[in-house]
């Protein structure tokens, strides 16, 4: 059974910092790992990817903002953010993908941030 489990978000202070991590499960032949983002009105977006090689992509206007890491021996990646704005927030969803190209996604975690 595939799972990506997300774990962290909530409510954080604007200039706060943000630690989110997912752990996935079940999947063979997992490559890529990353985080993409929700706003309400908005399209999902791309917050930032990593391979099992380590190579790393990010969205626009995240590089600088957001730190994208992976554990390849527990297959899961860590999101990490310093300067968090009230743009930032957004339900964020896992995302996962195997060499073969099949396409995984967690439930997403609600990231608000407000003072």
């Amino acid at each position: 059974q595939v799972q990506l489990v997300e774990s962290g978000g909530g409510l954080v202070q604007p200039g706060g910092s943000l630690r989110l991590s997912c752990a996935a499960s079940g999947i063979r032949f997992l490559n890529v790992m990353g985080w993409y983002r929700q706003a309400p009105g908005k399209q999902r977006e791309l917050v930032a990817t990593i391979t099992r090689a380590g190579s790393i992509k990010y969205g626009d206007s995240m590089k600088g903002r957001f730190a994208i890491s992976r554990d390849n021996a527990v297959d899961t990646t860590y999101l990490h953010s310093n300067k968090l704005d009230p743009a930032d927030t957004a339900v964020y969803f896992c995302y996962a993908a195997t060499y073969k190209d099949e396409d995984y996604w967690g439930q997403g975690t609600q990231v608000t941030v407000s003072s």
